[in-house]
C-alpha cells in the first residue's frame, strides 16, 4: 500500500491476522476500528446473547455509515490478534456504550500518537 495512503504504521504487527481486505479497507480509511470496552455494562450484556463476544478486542465497521441506516450497517468483531470471531447485523445490534480507542494502533499521521 502507498505510504501516504497509510492509516496505521503498526497495524500488521499488532493485528496478525487480520484478513487483508479489512486491513486494505482499515488503511484506505474506508472502515473504522475501535477496541470493545470489557467493562462495559451493555458488552456483558451482549456477551450472553453471543458468547463469541466474550473474546473480542475489537470491533470495525463503516464509519461513513448515516446513523439512519444503521439497520444496514455489518459488524465484524476480532480477537486480539485479528482473526475475526463473529459478524453482527446493525438490524440487531449497536455499538453505543461499547467502544474504546485502540491505543495499542499508532496513526501514521504524524500529528496523532495512536488512533
Amino acid at each position: 500500500m502507498n505510504i501516504k495512503n497509510m492509516k496505521f504504521t503498526n497495524i500488521e504487527s499488532e493485528l496478525p491476522n487480520l484478513q487483508a481486505l479489512l486491513r486494505n479497507s482499515l488503511q484506505g480509511d474506508i472502515l473504522d476500528i475501535r477496541g470493545v470496552d470489557g467493562n462495559s455494562e451493555k458488552y456483558h450484556f451482549e456477551c450472553q446473547n453471543c458468547p463469541l463476544l466474550n473474546e473480542a478486542k475489537y470491533v470495525v465497521f463503516s464509519p461513513h455509515m448515516d446513523q439512519k441506516y444503521q439497520s444496514y450497517e455489518h459488524y465484524v468483531f476480532l480477537d486480539h490478534s485479528g482473526k475475526t470471531l463473529c459478524h453482527k447485523s446493525g438490524k440487531d445490534f449497536n455499538l453505543f456504550d461499547m467502544l474504546k480507542p485502540c491505543i495499542n494502533l499508532k496513526s501514521a499521521d504524524t500529528r496523532k500518537s495512536n488512533y
